[in-house]
């Protein structure tokens, strides 16, 4: 049931960066301890520079010994203490990243259980999967390099200014102007240099698909002798790839020879100014600062260009953030909370002036159905494709609500109950049957995993899939992934396992006998016999011999149903159904044919 409740306001695609904050909001005492003990564990970058000029003033001044060890003990023990203090870090950090990527994943999964079925319908697999990994592992990675980097480069900054500040404020108005200028320098140059690897990022590309595409045509290729055509076509682009590389790396020389040349330059001169100043005394600066003031330069240059390097990284982040946000706001939900809970059904299922279109539709899929299933009786849908068919079992199964007119479930409108407790009486046996990687006894009891060994048995048994579990191992045996061991008549032989053990009052059958050869068919059909006995069943099938079996057929076309009886009754009327029975069995139409030589469209 499709409903639109309140936006969640955690999460907004419109505001990303706000999404990513507020994904951590649980974890700020976390974060607080990270960064504290990143701050205490860093800080032999900055205060070693200021110890080491002590040192050194003491050399020179020849001032007592005890200063030497002194700052040298301090050294030591704030090295000795990196380590735990990196434990701590590294364990805080990641109770904070790993507990986010948990509940955003938890998150996604959880919202797409209570997303409709025409959301996943519009939306691809492929789509919803990148989601629920890649994005929120781009959000963990980044959130885990930004933080690093932004604490290295923050933590440096503040205590090498701060101890400048303190030991020469002279020095500072010189680190404020050259420092940044130099970092937003050498980023220009970087961020110019990015365009060339782009070309050649291109050129690779162009590259793979080129070679993807030979790989493809290899059979043509050699079916026409035409070998060398592909290799003279191939070896353009290898030139091309080669030529741009070639200019990638003299450009990259060129760049990290001038950026070297202009940082050390920047260095020598931050030195000179340091060492003219203690020589003429214009500043009040000791043979000790002079090498404080130059790393000083160095590691704050390093600091500020690392700090401009975390923007595309952040913003590789928050467009992750936008694009789990729009799953988890999305409203085209199914809502069953605070509905009538369904204990019991009966199985008396009546469309009431039912029609339904679909949001992208322009024209109605089912307009006016009425029709009134008895509990315990099996029809069957039958009508050309498009006529709505499909649409039926949806609303059947509560995928879909009617736009107008109401469903019925034991004379109760199905807009009134809570789905959940409806489904736990209905069985769906698909075309492709759905089994996941695992055992047997994984797959017949999904859901109901406590169920004991006899009634599984019982239930393959029924559904003539015994003999061949037995053959593959017993109930333990692997299914392989989606199946892969298994035939296809084999596959549906479990579903139909499957929906036995669960001994649904309604059942659904949507084409479960289509594509099987005849022994599997005829293994199947007699399994969907016991399956359907005494059930309400809804049939969708191309096999008259399936049709025929049902107690009625409901004959749809353009959205509508024309006409509802026996098979016998629909015969002798010689009416739309009799249509579809001749138009299968026209020359070059047949499809699905019976073993009488029979088939029904559907």
């Amino acid at each position: 049931m499709t409903v639109t409740p309140a936006v969640n306001r955690r999460y907004d695609p419109q505001h990303p960066a706000r999404t990513a904050l507020r994904l951590y909001s649980g974890q700020r005492r976390r974060l607080i301890f990270a960064a504290v003990a990143f701050a205490c564990k860093q800080s032999p970058v900055w205060i070693a520079p200021l110890l080491i000029a002590n040192i050194i003033d003491a050399v020179v001044s020849r001032k007592p010994e005890s200063v030497i060890w002194e700052n040298a003990a301090i050294m030591a023990g704030l090295i000795v203490v990196n380590a735990p203090l990196t434990w701590a870090y590294v364990r805080w950090l990641s109770l904070a990243v790993r507990t986010v990527e948990v509940e955003s994943r938890t998150a996604l999964c959880e919202r797409l259980q209570q997303l409709s079925i025409g959301y996943h319908k519009r939306m691809s697999a492929g789509v919803l999967q990148t989601k629920v990994i890649r994005d929120v592992e781009t959000i963990v990675d980044t959130s885990r390099q930004t933080f690093d980097t932004g604490m290295a480069a923050s933590t440096t900054l503040i205590g090498a200014l701060a101890l400048t500040a303190w030991r020469v404020p002279e020095f500072l108005p010189v680190f404020l102007v050259a420092v940044p200028a130099s970092a937003a320098l050498v980023h220009t140059m970087r961020r110019r240099m990015s365009d060339h690897n782009k070309a050649f990022r291109r050129q690779v590309d162009q590259l793979s698909a080129r070679v993807s595409e030979m790989t493809h045509l290899i059979p043509v290729t050699r079916a026409h002798a035409l070998e060398r055509n592909e290799l003279d076509r191939i070896d353009s682009t290898l030139m091309g790839v080669r030529d741009e590389g070639i200019r990638l790396d003299v450009l990259n020389g060129r760049f990290n020879a001038f950026a070297w040349v202009l940082f050390q330059l920047l260095s020598v001169s931050c030195l000179v100014l340091a060492a003219w100043g203690a020589r003429t005394g214009a500043l009040n600066v000791t043979a000790g600062d002079v090498v404080l003031l130059s790393t000083y330069f160095a590691t704050l240059t390093g600091s500020v260009t690392m700090l401009l390097n975390v923007a595309p990284l952040v913003s590789k982040g928050i467009e992750s953030a936008r694009s789990m946000a729009e799953v988890l706001t999305e409203t085209d939900l199914e809502i069953n909370d605070g509905k009538r809970l369904v204990d019991r059904v009966r199985g008396q299922v009546t469309f009431e002036h039912v029609s339904f279109t679909y949001p992208d539709g322009v024209e109605p899929a089912l307009t006016d159905i009425t029709l009134d299933v008895r509990a315990g009786e099996s029809i069957a849908l039958v009508g050309p494709s498009g006529s709505g068919k499909s649409t039926m079992l949806s609303l059947v199964i509560g995928f879909l609500t009617p736009t107008a007119g109401r469903l019925l479930l034991d004379g109760q409108d199905r807009r009134e109950l809570d789905l959940r407790g409806y489904r736990r009486f209905l069985a769906v046996v698909p075309q492709e049957t759905l089994l996941f990687e695992g055992s047997v006894r994984d797959n017949v009891t999904y859901g109901q995993q406590d169920l004991p060994d006899d009634r599984v048995r019982t239930a393959l048994e029924a559904a003539n899939a015994w003999d061949f579990v037995q053959a593959m191992g017993g109930l333990d045996a692997v299914v392989g992934q989606r199946g892969g061991r298994l035939s296809g008549g084999q596959r549906q032989r479990l579903a139909i396992a499957r929906a036995l053990i669960r001994d649904p009052r309604v059942l659904v059958l949507d084409e479960a006998t289509s594509a099987l050869d005849p022994a599997s068919e005829t293994l199947v059909q007699d399994a969907l016999a016991r399956l359907m006995q005494g059930r309400t069943s809804f049939v969708v099938a191309h096999r008259l011999s399936t049709i025929r079996r049902a107690d009625r057929i409901a004959v749809l076309g353009t959205g509508r149903v024309v006409e509802v009886g026996t098979h016998d009754e629909l015969m002798a009327a010689g009416g739309a159904y009799v249509a579809l029975q001749r138009a299968a069995g026209a020359p070059g139409q047949g499809s699905g044919r019976s073993p009488s030589g029979q088939s029904a469209t559907s």
